[in-house]
Formats: C-alpha cells, structure tokens, sequence
C-alpha cells in the first residue's frame, strides 16, 4: 500500500523559514564581525608598539592634555599607535581620567596595556637645579631661564611687585634681592611657574633664618640678610667669614662707614671694571664709603655660613681688612697696619 504523499509546505511556512535563515545567517555575520573585533582590538592592546632601537623615551604631558592628545604625544615618541583603539583602551582599563601630567621616561617597545599602566603609576623626572651663593636676583633668573623653567620678564616683575613680597611674608620691601637662597632644587615639569618657584625659594630663605635663631642680635631680619650678603661676598673663605663679619659690626658699633667694594659695585650702573676712585666717590644709595650704615637692601643671595656669620661673628678688634690676593685676607685693628697690609699685598 502506497504511503500518503507529504503536504506541500505552505506559504507561511516558507516565510518563516526563510526568515529563519536570514536570521542565522545575519547572527553568524554578526559573531564574525564581533570575533574579527575582538581580534583586531585584542591583538592592537597586547602587541608590542613600534620596534625602535632605543630602550626608553622621554615624554612631556602637559596640564589639561585630552586622552587623544596624549596618544599623539605617546605616538609621536614612537611608544605604539595611536588611534580609537587606544582610547577605547584607556576606558576599558580605567584610566582615561588618571593619566598625569609631568615628564616621564616610559620602556619602548612594550604593548598599549602595559604602557598605559606605566604611565599611571611611574613618578615624574626630577631636575637639580642648582642656586649657588652669592648671585643677584637677575643671574638666578637667568639660570631657572636657561632651562625654560620660567619666564625671565615675568620672574624679574613678580620679584619686584610689593603685593607678591608682602604675601610671602617679608613686609614692605622693594625686591626679592638676597631672599632667594642658595641650594640645590628638585623640579618637575611642566613648570611649576614663577609664582611657585619664587615662593619656594624665599621659604627656604627664611626656614634657614629662623634655624639659626636670631632671637639675640640687635639688627633686623632684613639687616641680617643685607650684611651676610655683603659677607658673602667678600670672600668665599668659611673660616673668614665670621672675621669679616666681625669688622663691619665693629664698624657699625663705631659708626664708621663699611667701605664696602662689592656694594660700590652693586650700586654702580653697567659696571666693568676695576673700581676706580671716581666710583668710590659717586654717591649711590649702596655706595658704602658715601652712607653711613647699611644700604639699603641685599646685593646678593647670602648662604647659611654667611647668615650664621653675621648672627654670631667672631669677637675680635679688627676694623679693616685687605685682600691678599690669594683667596684670604689680612686683619687689621688700626688704620696705619691696615695701611701697612695694603702696601705690601696691593702694590
């Protein structure tokens, strides 16, 4: 007996499986589609960036950088390649919004994951910066200047605005000359700005001052700094510069002039060289054999010997001094020995 012969699928039945069809097909495109992502996403995130022969590079970020400007940056170092993939990357990892700013020294030749957590967690470059004692307000400027630490006009301005000297605790005084103390700084860019290294440098100025407690002299904070920076500049010998110290508070207590050559210089307007006797004669407010007294201000940056000297000097008679050209001085209680020692040492 001959078996029924199968209905023939309907209409209906054949759009739906049509339909079906289309279905997988389109669902096996898009697992493909997904897969080939995946991959290209997976292989851009763990393949090492571009091959350089170099172990390390120097990046500079700076403030406010966007997520794509730092891939630029990292790509422009030659560290990988930047595109959507790496800032889908730096969310996927969570740290689009922890990259820092700073200078950085980052491994070559490793893949974005890596990179990306280098960066997060590595500690800027610092620089030494070294202030030396001794030196005007404008060759400090000159040296955070030459590295492009600051602008030299802006530096120059702001060390001369009362307002900004007044915040910073020093009073009423007309410049930061002699309050930007000699030592060696650690800076990280991008720069911290004029403001801030300013401020820094006259802390660490007063810091000092306040270590060697001056509770006991008779001279003013601003009087220590302006004498310990004439000290300090007339000689660069530690075991003299309590003595020297000791002549001119010796003179002061006598009201002898100081009779100071570095402060005649100081004074002394696009000064060449060497001092004459017209010079010693033209009266300036820091020339010290026309005032009595002090100048009034600082002609350098003193260092902490210098302060120490002028807070203790040595007990001594000595009134004069004179250079022996060999780095030291002569000492003299008496103006005919002085004269004597100028005779023989200054011929």
């Amino acid at each position: 007996m001959q078996p029924p012969d199968s209905p023939e699928p309907s209409a209906d039945d054949r759009k739906n499986n049509s339909l079906l069809r289309g279905v997988l097909w389109a669902s096996l495109f898009l697992l493909a589609a997904a897969a080939a992502l995946i991959g290209w996403f997976a292989h851009y995130a763990l393949s090492p960036g571009p091959q350089v022969e170099v172990s390390s590079r120097t990046v500079v970020i700076p403030r406010g950088a966007s997520v794509e400007q730092i891939g630029e940056l990292l790509e422009d170092a030659g560290l990988l390649d930047a595109d959507l993939r790496f800032l889908l990357l730096s969310r996927i990892l969570g740290v689009a919004s922890t990259l820092p700013a700073g200078e950085f020294i980052l491994d070559a030749n490793q893949n974005p994951v890596d990179l990306l957590n280098q960066l997060v967690s590595a500690k800027p470059v610092q620089h030494q910066l070294t202030v030396v004692e001794g030196l005007r307000l404008e060759e400090i400027a000159d040296i955070f200047a030459a590295d492009n630490w600051i602008d030299k006009n802006r530096f120059m301005e702001l060390a001369g605005n009362t307002g900004f000297i007044a915040e910073l605790g020093l009073g009423q005084l007309s410049s930061l000359e002699g309050y930007l103390f000699p030592d060696t700084y650690l800076l990280v860019r991008p720069s911290p700005g004029e403001e801030k290294i300013l401020s820094r440098l006259v802390n660490r100025a007063l810091e000092v001052y306040r270590s060697l407690e001056p509770g006991d002299t008779a001279l003013t904070r601003h009087q220590v700094f302006t004498l310990a920076s004439i000290v300090e500049k007339e000689t660069g010998r530690a075991d003299e510069r309590p003595l020297i110290a000791s002549v001119f508070h010796n003179r002061l207590g006598r009201r002898m002039k100081l009779q100071s050559d570095p402060t005649v210089i100081y004074g002394s307007e696009n000064f060449s060289g060497p001092l004459t006797k017209k010079d010693l004669k033209t009266p300036t407010p820091y020339n010290t054999y026309a005032i009595s007294g002090l100048p009034p201000g600082p002609i350098c940056s003193p260092g902490r010997e210098s302060l120490l000297a002028v807070l203790a000097p040595a007990a001594t008679n000595y009134l004069y001094f004179v250079s022996r050209n060999d780095g030291s001085h002569h000492f003299s209680t008496s103006l005919r020995e002085h004269n004597r020692a100028v005779r023989k040492y200054q011929r």
